[in-house]
């Protein structure tokens, strides 16, 4: 274990004939040219064909004036090598999925990595782990996994956008979904990652292998060093994806700092990530509930019950209020618009779905002997299974849709709080929209007290509701909790992250950031 970390210039090593031509500075396509006539690589000049990269699912509009697609490291090294001698920014887009605008370009160079070492996929049985590329969908790892290992093995993170993301995204933003807890977030099971700097220099870096000392990483290419000062602002230990990872006691793993820094620190290519073994089934639970206030009730009992982070469950979802109002088949899991409700999935690795279906009978009637057990549904069918799904996710699409047809703004909350301010939390929210008449829903992670406001105000409220917005990322931070648990900082949420944590932070993470990307160059504007 060590704080030198010595990266290697094995890609650009025999390439420093042609790199001496970027001494000269050269214009846009001049520097498409160069890519192109002596590298092959695949680089774009035509507006048309640069416009779809220029804008991800945040909808913030944005602007390049060249795009690259690599098809591999040593493309990648060049390029990056070329940008930082020209003093080009330039910012990483992947599957564009994320919400907060990290992905936009705000001139330079837009790096798409939807070519990158496309065939690198590999699984390892024995070790329960994959090797993937950061280019491949989520999904389709996910799929691949299962398939080669027989049905052995599985990759939990499954946050709502995995059909689209890549890899390389949810390393990014260490993006989570359904499971409560640590283990429901990339960052616990990444193993090994391919780095490369800004400076074209690379190292393979493996968990474990590297951990700060006083405070500081040491990154020496060839003869030079730089110091890396890792960030120590107070991080809460909750569900979190607000800025990188941060240290008071000056301790960090290095892999830890490099996921979910958003690509402010350099590029990953390819990465080896942990699986786990496969349940032999699941029981699917969807429970009708009279009101918000018994939810909590279930998810304290829950969480007094199984354990601490709710290890025994795979997912936790609440659907609150105004819910049924946006969601596709709403009257196939409830019997009344007053319900909300409560999806509860349990692996089965013993035993049957009889078996733990009864368990969990027990279990509820334990948390109140006259809970309804007829008010459970058991989605144990595939047309069960998939009505829910669609359900799930048609509600903040049926929610944009109506934001769209009103012409207004989508506000949608990513904030958390510790549990026992969740409550606390919850009604000041809901009372402070009520009083304005803002039309909205709530729904998302209880396991993690993580739910989402969707707001959706007609064009004469949306300056009180950004009011609001900001309201609730200032009583999230006051209750001891963070404005993102899931979705990242990214440029629309970055003064988020100053009102949050402060300027001493910020100066933290820039401090940081210059150690690794001197002249400022990687996805300027995100985080900081």
């Amino acid at each position: 274990m060590s704080n030198l970390l010595k990266f290697n210039n094995k890609y650009i090593k025999n390439h420093q004939k042609t790199i001496d031509e970027l001494s000269i500075k050269l214009d846009f396509h001049q520097l498409h040219d160069f890519f192109k006539n002596n590298y092959n690589i695949d680089s774009q000049i035509d507006q048309d064909i640069i416009k779809p990269y220029t804008r991800d699912w945040s909808n913030l509009s944005g602007n390049a004036d060249l795009l690259v697609r690599p098809k591999n490291n040593e493309e990648c090294a060049i390029i990056l090598l070329a940008c930082n001698q020209q003093k080009i920014p330039v910012t990483f887009s992947g599957g564009q999925t994320n919400l907060t605008g990290s992905a936009t370009p705000n001139g330079g160079i837009v790096f798409s990595t939807s070519s990158l070492n496309k065939s690198y996929f590999s699984i390892d049985i024995d070790k329960k782990i994959a090797h993937t590329s950061v280019s491949m969908r989520l999904e389709n790892m996910r799929n691949k996994i299962l398939e080669e290992s027989n049905n052995t093995l599985y990759y939990p993170v499954d946050p709502t956008s995995r059909n689209d993301a890549f890899i390389g995204g949810t390393l990014s933003c260490n993006a989570s979904g359904f499971i409560p807890g640590n283990k429901g977030a990339t960052r616990y099971w990444v193993e090994e990652i391919r780095f490369i700097l800004i400076n074209g220099f690379s190292l393979r870096i493996k968990r474990g292998e590297y951990v700060s000392n006083n405070g500081v990483f040491i990154l020496q290419c060839n003869t030079q060093q730089s110091i890396i000062k890792i960030p120590r602002y107070k991080r809460p230990e909750i569900k979190n994806a607000s800025g990188p990872f941060s240290s008071q006691n000056s301790e960090i793993d290095f892999i830890d700092l490099i996921i979910g820094s958003e690509g402010i620190f350099g590029l990953i290519t390819n990465c080896t990530l942990k699986l786990d073994n496969k349940p032999n089934g699941y029981l699917d639970l969807f429970l009708r509930l009279s009101n918000e206030s018994e939810a909590i009730e279930i998810h304290q009992f829950l969480t007094r019950e199984l354990s601490p982070d709710l290890e025994k469950i795979t997912a936790l979802e609440y659907f609150g209020y105004n819910c049924q109002s946006y969601m596709k088949n709403r009257e196939f899991l409830f019997n009344n618009k007053n319900e909300v409700g409560l999806y509860i999935q349990v692996p089965i690795y013993n035993g049957s779905i009889e078996s733990k279906s009864e368990e969990w009978a027990n279990l509820l009637s334990k948390f109140n002997p006259s809970f309804d057990l007829l008010t459970i549904s058991i989605l144990s069918d595939p047309i069960s299974w998939k009505k829910f799904f669609e359900a799930r996710h048609s509600i903040p699409d049926n929610a944009l849709i109506k934001t769209q047809k009103m012409g207004g703004i989508s506000i949608i909350t990513d904030t958390i709080v510790p549990p026992e301010k969740f409550q606390e939390y919850l009604m000041k929210i809901h009372n402070r929209l009520q009083k304005y008449n803002i039309e909205y829903l709530l729904f998302g992670h209880l396991g993690d007290c993580h739910l989402h406001f969707h707001l959706i105000p007609n064009k004469k409220q949306e300056a009180i509701s950004l009011e609001i917005y900001d309201y609730m990322v200032d009583l999230s931070s006051q209750l001891g909790g963070v404005y993102s648990a899931e979705h990242g900082t990214g440029k629309r949420k970055k003064h988020d992250f100053k009102k949050c944590y402060g300027n001493t932070a910020v100066e933290m993470v820039k401090n940081t950031k210059l150690g690794f990307d001197p002249h400022l160059l990687l996805n300027k504007g995100n985080i900081i």
